[in-house]
């Protein structure tokens, strides 16, 4: 009896994902622990391994494939002295990928264009199954896939089947616009068309889309306020510079903010919160978000209990973290969750900036560069390097004095950097 492979859970909360690519074929023999594909999160890419050894003798799914639900079938696997016979009587869940629209007997090699006259239009609820190009050129294009034929392996709807669409010009074709959509002006690439204006178009990622939304989210539905605080990081920079000449590390401006946020934390802990219907969540550890950009857009890696952990082992952490964020090699339980974000812009010199929130996260400190300016110490004014520091709060989860009361924590661990590390 082969062996169904099946689309994995990456997180708690995924639904579906999309096949980004097979790296095994059909015929080749796997070992348990191969990688056989690749999967894409919202905010990475993911290798799948084989649990069991054998001959992937079937693509059930093939690459590219978006909303692979969970649990799926993607392909089949034959054991040692099994043959292609034993497919013929599978009778498990493995079998293609097929539009509930489409009927078995259409499943074949067509002509890329629509029918004369339109098919009937798809059941309410049903999948529509098309290639990620296809996806976003109907919608830029606003053709319903609903009313699309498509021409690509079981019926899946590919770019040359909406181009073909759209050059017949059926206007039942043409998706309507959303009920609730406010009237608006036309679209960036609408209205570059129209003015003649010269652009490449990057397609939107997964990611890119997930932090639009996420991020539009905050700002309609979480009540921020702004809270800044200038901090003299003299003492930090030169305490810095001491222990990475003498104990051979490489310990950032940036592994320094992350310590004195769990500390101040931990002093402050009703700042270490998140909002819910039921109620405010007071976390009982500091896991700090960090920010880090990467090629699809911001992710944030977590370092987790960071009030339990020193500067080196924060920055050890950080530094694999980054890495791997970049590459897209994160897995979900090491950037989903966190109790409070951390973003810092400073290595690019800007001075001061406030960041949107992250949901349901109740706080976020945008950090600045450090730049030298004249202070007034004992009555007379001197050069310091100052560091703006930004909170954003959401008003919801922590009132004003409760972000003041962290705000001067942080500021007095920053400017006395011996005394985080009690």
């Amino acid at each position: 009896m082969p062996i169904e492979i099946l689309m994995p859970a990456l997180s708690p909360t995924m639904t579906e994902g999309t096949l980004a690519k097979w790296l095994k074929n059909e015929g080749d023999a796997v070992a348990a622990g191969d990688v056989i594909a690749e999967i894409e999160t919202d905010k990475a890419t993911m290798e799948v391994e084989a649990v069991d050894e054998g001959v992937l003798a079937r693509i059930l799914v093939p690459g590219g494939t978006e909303g692979v639900k969970v649990n799926q079938a993607i392909a089949l696997l034959l054991e040692e002295g099994e043959d292609k016979s034993a497919l013929a009587s599978f009778k498990g869940g493995g079998k293609p990928v097929v539009p509930a629209s489409v009927a078995p007997a259409a499943i074949q090699a067509a002509p890329a264009a629509m029918s004369s006259h339109a098919p009937a239009e798809a059941a309410k609820g049903a999948r529509v199954f098309a290639s990620p190009l296809a996806r976003r050129m109907a919608q830029q294009a606003a053709v319903d896939l609903a009313r699309v034929k498509g021409s690509g392996p079981h019926g899946r709807i590919v770019k040359a089947d909406v181009e073909a669409a759209l050059g017949s010009g059926a206007s039942a074709m043409r998706a309507p616009p959303p009920a609730t959509a406010a009237p608006s002006g036309p679209g960036a690439r609408a209205l570059a068309d129209a003015l003649g204006m010269a652009y490449a178009l990057q397609p939107h990622s997964n990611m890119r889309r997930t932090i639009a939304r996420r991020l539009s989210e905050s700002k309609q539905t979480v009540p921020h306020f702004y809270l800044t605080v200038d901090c003299v990081i003299d003492e930090l920079l030169a305490g810095r510079k001491r222990m990475n000449e003498q104990h051979d590390l490489k310990i950032s401006v940036n592994d320094f903010v992350i310590r004195a946020v769990a500390v101040a934390l931990r002093k402050v802990p009703a700042a270490n919160a998140s909002w819910d219907e039921d109620g405010v969540l007071l976390y009982r550890h500091a896991d700090i978000s960090v920010a880090v950009a990467t090629p699809n857009g911001l992710i944030t890696p977590i370092i987790k209990e960071a009030d339990s952990k020193g500067l080196s082992a924060i920055s050890t952490e950080m530094k694999d973290l980054a890495v791997r964020a970049r590459d897209g090699k994160l897995k979900p339980a090491e950037y989903q969750g966190g109790s409070f974000s951390i973003s810092n812009l400073g290595m690019f010199g800007v001075k001061e900036f406030a960041a949107i929130v992250n949901p349901p996260q109740g706080c976020i400190l945008a950090v600045g560069a450090g730049e030298q300016r004249p202070v007034v110490k004992n009555g007379a004014v001197a050069v310091a390097t100052v560091m703006s520091c930004t909170l954003s709060v959401d008003h919801r989860v922590v009132d004003g004095a409760v972000g003041a009361e962290f705000l001067q924590a942080f500021k007095r661990l920053i400017e006395d950097p011996l005394s985080m590390l009690l």
